[in-house]
């Protein structure tokens, strides 16, 4: 016994192992910009069809193999003909190539132009703020995707990976490379011999040998099986595992649909079998699909299309504004080359050049957080998706629910709760000496230990009636009293009702037998009917009274039986997963349900986490569907059935048409295609390893509720991105339409460029602590999006406030201080200087919040501290030791008073508009 559990447990390791061979980047780019994804190759399913089809000796001379196996060198001709048993894969980018990805983006390449033009025109200064703002946000991303990829890598843990291979007529030859005798008793080391080679190896018509735990290594036919069970939800979706047989059995019309074949990337439940290879590699089921979705490339996402948009809005507006200054200032001044200089400045001013670092610092500071949840992030851009997300799409196995049977209802045969129905089908799953599937385990399982004690000591076991898949049921013997025994049989419904001649119906405290009539019969089918209905398996438990006297049970016992009731089974959900998709619901996320599984069993899990489900749309009615039907049946359709990989892209793929910011979260191989294709991928878990590759977010706890942390924790990082995208164009724009005007009526510049970019300098400063600010409740509670036109409206609004207030400045030092001569401009410019750069450092507490800034709602500490001292520094530079290095002057101290009255006025007038502005366009 020893012997058998040791080979049991070295096969699922070899399974476990070789789980992990398709962790790699198979299935991680998808099918570009086209609506709708080409099915599966048609050679291929008929292929595999016919394979399906042929009888034995037929499909082993179309693949020119024979009874015993290949040979080695037949092994080694024909894998130099097909190649490697390895599926097509990306190579991870080179550190240079992931450093160039992370550097270009508009502002960045905008910003490296500025720096050169800085430096060949003598502008140190401003070359080396300009580089350290783009080689800090570059830096900071690399870093932090780098980090994150290389945790992505490490849970993969890719091992050596090895099939049990027969080899023919090898003689006293060596192995192949890698290969080694199988750990079997001597009797099999016969000709043909069992070998352990790598799963790269294999090629079509070889004889593998299969056992529980082992993963399907290629697409294979059935030669034997015995009790052979195989978990296909990876590839279809289904909960429940699906018996193989050796011929062919039913009217199944698609290939994951036969009964006799085994896909690469499925695995092995229970039972053993013999399989003949029938294609490798890229040729397989799962192959093909990964060629075909690595042809292209992904599409953006949500966060690149509006961070590119928000971009050129910006770019385009700078391009405008710094030639009109360039030639007002040199049509008027006469001086070109300071009225160049003074426009480069501008166009640097103009220039959000902090917004790289703020965008990746924000990004990385999100990930930090949720890295503390054990959340992976391996895509920054994917928290912004996160918080912009308004529709979740959601496979249902090992991803919704647990990805394991349980019992879900034990009852009479009227449907009502029996516990002595849960008795007998205990006793049933726990005296016999078989391979105990997962319907067994789930009925022992379900059993409390007392219980479970107790019924042994009062029970021994007399025979049992072994399952077979003719009669689909078994039967154990035992004895409670000397005078009798019980045979209690166990299996499924049709097959039990054709054994069974009464009914046992409960009723207060005692039961009584009446005949299976067809009155019966009916109300019977009925009651399965309905269970099955719920999404449930149901498996009926009848037993019969014998005398003692007989200590022989065969077949030919099973006759005459009482049903006494059922026992359902169900893949349950996790504990988390109702109150995840409630606090989704809350934040304005919609969950659909995109599924492999019939809907039946989706409907029951559905109404079991509070998702309501009025109709359901199947995977055949989406296959016949046009681009526009379908576009309109994802927004009234919540549930999705019977669905394949390409079915669950496509329908991904509508919703983003449409206009929707749309996760994905699922688990299996079948999943990746929409992980992709997703705006944001998100993988769970029990997820196979090609679902974390494919995915941008990877959850390493159980729990779903750190869902909601990552909505939340993305509307944070927008907002936050937000804040100063707001801020930095509406003082822009302000700040332009200021320098215009002073242009034009001033005789002398109203500021130096190097003052200029001294005073964007420590603006920019101040907006450092803007990833760390608090962000209002309200504004987390629906998703956020890009918005360039609301962008382009709020800086439009807001813009010319500031420049109400600078040219009152204007006023104040030409009127009240007389700056107005050449002689005077260096007091003026220092006027103005103090007052641009306080204005600007104010505006984002101003617009960081809908609510009373100071009052209702205050910044973070960081921010807080960051803008005190910035406006510090903005006074103590004109009045310190600095001013002749800056070109600024000592202000008089009268100038403070009006100081105050500006600031002040500014942040009244401002606190008005902004109500104004919420009335007539809200506030995102």
């Amino acid at each position: 016994m020893s012997n058998i559990l040791k080979n049991w447990f070295s096969s699922f390791l070899r399974g476990r192992r070789a789980t992990l061979l398709f962790g790699r980047r198979a299935m991680l780019e998808t099918v570009g910009e086209r609506g709708r994804a080409e099915a599966i190759p048609e050679h291929l399913s008929y292929d595999l069809l016919k394979a399906a089809s042929d009888d034995l000796p037929a499909a082993l001379l179309r693949l020119d193999s024979h009874d015993e196996g290949l040979s080695a060198p037949e092994a080694a001709e024909r894998r130099e003909r097909v190649g490697p048993n390895e599926i097509e894969h990306e190579k991870p980018l080179p550190w240079w190539l992931h450093l160039w990805h992370c550097y270009k983006n508009p502002f960045n390449l905008l910003l490296t132009v500025l720096a050169v033009v800085s430096y060949v025109t003598e502008d140190v200064k401003a070359t080396i703020v300009i580089g350290t703002m783009v080689l800090l946000s570059t830096i900071i991303r690399f870093v932090q995707e780098g980090r994150s990829n290389r945790a992505a890598e490490r849970l993969k843990a890719l091992v050596s990976n090895t099939a049990t291979v027969i080899r023919r007529d090898m003689g006293t030859e060596a192995p192949e490379a890698g290969g080694k005798y199988f750990d079997a008793p001597l009797q099999l080391r016969r000709s043909p011999k069992r070998f352990e080679l790598p799963i790269r190896e294999l090629v079509p018509g070889d004889h593998i040998v299969l056992s529980a735990g082992d993963m399907i290594p290629a697409d294979c036919r059935v030669i034997a099986a015995k009790d052979l069970f195989v978990a296909q939800a990876a590839m279809t979706g289904e909960s429940l595992p699906v018996e193989k047989f050796a011929d062919r059995r039913g009217h199944a019309e698609g290939p994951l649909e036969q009964s006799n074949l085994l896909f690469m990337g499925t695995n092995v439940v229970s039972g053993s079998a013999t399989a003949l290879v029938v294609a490798t590699g890229n040729q397989t089921y799962f192959g093909t699909l990964a060629v075909r979705v690595t042809s292209s490339d992904r599409a953006p996402t949500s966060f690149q299309v509006g961070v590119n948009s928000v971009s050129w809005l910006l770019i385009r507006f700078a391009m405008v504004m710094v030639p009109i200054v360039l030639l007002v200032n040199g049509f008027t001044k006469g001086d070109w080359t300071e009225a160049f200089l003074f426009a480069l400045a501008v166009a640097v001013g103009l220039t959000p050049e902090m917004l790289p670092m703020i965008v990746t610092s924000t990004l990385a500071k999100g990930a930090v957080l949720l890295s503390r949840q054990k959340v992976i992030v391996k895509r920054l851009d994917a928290i912004q998706n996160f918080g912009a997300m308004d529709v979740l799409c959601t496979d249902k196995t090992g991803t919704l629910t647990q990805d394991k049977i349980a019992l879900e209802r034990h009852t009479d045969v009227f449907g009502a709760v029996s516990d002595e129905v849960l008795k007998f089908a205990f006793l049933n799953s726990y005296y016999q000496t078989g391979l105990k599937n997962l319907l067994d385990r789930a009925v022992l399982e379900h059993v409390e230990l007392q219980t479970e004690l107790k019924l042994a000591q009062d029970y021994r076991k007399v025979d049992e009636i072994p399952f077979d898949f003719e009669r689909r049921r078994m039967s154990v013997v035992v004895s409670e009293r000397e005078d009798h025994h019980e045979l209690i049989c166990k299996g499924a419904l049709e097959e039990m009702l054709a054994v069974c001649t009464r009914v046992r119906i409960e009723n207060g405290g005692g039961a009584r037998e009446v005949p299976l009539d067809a009155a019966m019969l009916a109300r019977v089918q009925q009651v399965t009917r309905e269970l099955n209905e719920d999404g449930l398996r149901v498996v009926a438990v009848a037993m019969k009274e014998i005398p003692a006297t007989q200590t022989v049970y065969s077949v030919a016992d099973e006759t005459e039986l009482t049903l006494i009731g059922y026992v359902a089974f169900l893949d349950p959900p996790k504990e988390t997963t109702a109150p995840a998709l409630k606090a989704l619901a809350d934040h304005g996320v919609d969950v659909k349900v995109l599924t492999g599984d019939n809907e039946l069993v989706t409907a029951r899990v559905c109404a079991q986490v509070g998702l309501l489900v009025d109709r359901v749309l199947l995977g055949p009615q989406v296959e016949h569907m046009s681009d526009g039907a379908l576009a309109q049946a994802v927004e009234v359709y919540r549930v999705f059935a019977k669905l394949t990989p390409l079915h669950k892209e496509r329908i991904v793929r509508a919703l983003r048409a449409n206009g929707h910011v749309v996760g994905f979260m699922g688990d299996g191989i079948n999943d990746a295609p929409a992980l992709r294709a997703a705006d944001i991928g998100i993988s769970v878990d029990s997820a196979v390893d090609i679902a974390k590759e494919a995915a941008d977010i990877i959850l390493l706890e159980k729990s779903l509720m750190v869902l909601e942390a990552g909505v939340i924790e993305g509307r944070k990082t927008f907002s936050n991105m937000l804040k100063y995208i707001r801020m930095t164009a509406s003082s822009n724009f302000g700040n332009v339409f200021s320098v215009l005007v002073a242009s034009a009526f001033l005789p002398f510049l109203p500021m130096l460029p190097l003052q200029l970019l001294v005073q964007n300098l420590l603006y920019d400063i101040s907006q450092i602590a803007i990833p760390f600010d608090h962000v209002d409740e309200e504004l987390v509670k629906k998703p956020l999006k890009w918005n360039p036109a609301d962008i382009g409206r709020f800086m439009v609004f807001f813009g010319p406030i500031s420049s109400v207030f600078d040219i009152t400045t204007y006023a104040l030092m030409w009127w009240v201080f007389k700056a107005n001569t050449e002689a005077q401009q260096t007091l003026f410019q220092s006027g103005w200087f103090v007052v641009g750069l306080l204005t600007q450092t104010l505006i984002v507490h101003m617009i960081r919040t809908p609510k009373l800034p100071f009052i209702e709602s205050r910044a973070a500490a960081p921010l807080m501290i960051m803008t005190l001292l910035i406006m510090a520094a903005g006074i103590f530079l004109p009045m310190g030791p600095l001013a002749q290095y800056f070109k600024l002057q000592a202000l008089p101290l009268s100038y403070f008073p009006y100081l105050v009255a500006v600031l002040l006025g500014y942040v009244a007038l401002t606190s008005v508009m902004k109500r104004i502005y919420i009335r007539k366009f809200g506030w995102q």
